[in-house]
C-alpha cells in the first residue's frame, strides 16, 4: 500500500509518500510544494493542485491521509488553508484516491504514543520508523511523512497489515 501523507498549507504544503509492503516502511519521496507570497492566491492555489497532482500520477496511491485543520486566533490564515485544503482534497478525488483525516492529536498518539509528544519526537520517531539517516526537512514534509504513517497505523489497527 502507497500513502500520500498531506501537511495542508499555503506557502507550504508538506508532502510524504511511504510504502507499505511485506511487513516494512519504505519511504519513497517527501518535500513540500511552495507558493511565494505576494502571487496571486488563485495561482498558488492552482500551483497546490498541479504540484500534488504530479506526486499522485507518479506514486499512484492507495489512499491520502490529510491533517485536519482546526481553528486558530487568526481567521484569514484559517480561511486560507481551509482553501488549500480544499484543493488538495480535490487533487485526490479527481485521481480517485481515498481521502482519510487525522487530527494533530491522532499523529502524536499513533506515532509516539501520547498526545502530548512535541514535534521534536514525533521527527525522531519518523526518523527511527523509516530507518532514514536525518530528519525530514522541510518541517512540513517531517509532519506529512507523519501523517501517512498515522494512516497505515490506523489501518494496522484495523487489522488490515501488520508492522515487524
Amino acid at each position: 500500500m502507497i500513502v500520500l501523507g498531506i501537511d495542508p498549507g499555503y506557502a507550504i504544503v508538506g508532502c510524504g509518500v511511504v510504502e507499505y509492503k511485506n511487513n516494512h516502511f519504505t519511504m519513497l519521496d517527501y518535500g513540500a510544494v511552495t507558493t511565494p507570497a505576494g502571487m496571486p492566491f488563485n495561482i498558488r492555489l492552482e500551483r497546490i493542485y498541479d504540484g500534488v497532482s504530479e506526486l499522485m500520477e507518479k506514486y499512484k496511491p492507495e489512499a491520502m491521509s490529510i491533517e485536519k485543520l482546526f481553528y486558530n486566533n487568526n481567521a484569514k490564515t484559517v480561511i486560507d488553508v481551509s482553501q488549500a485544503s480544499g484543493v488538495l482534497v480535490l487533487a485526490a478525488q479527481k485521481h480517485r484516491i481515498p481521502i482519510f483525516e487525522y487530527t494533530p492529536l491522532q499523529v502524536k498518539q499513533a506515532i509516539v504514543g501520547w498526545g502530548g509528544a512535541e514535534k521534536k519526537q514525533i521527527q525522531q520517531m519518523v526518523k527511527m520508523l523509516l530507518h532514514m539517516e536525518t530528519i525530514a526537512k522541510p518541517d512540513d514534509a517531517a509532519d506529512a511523512i507523519a501523517i501517512a504513517l498515522t494512516h497505515a497505523a490506523a489501518g494496522m489497527a484495523r487489522g488490515q497489515f501488520r508492522m515487524k
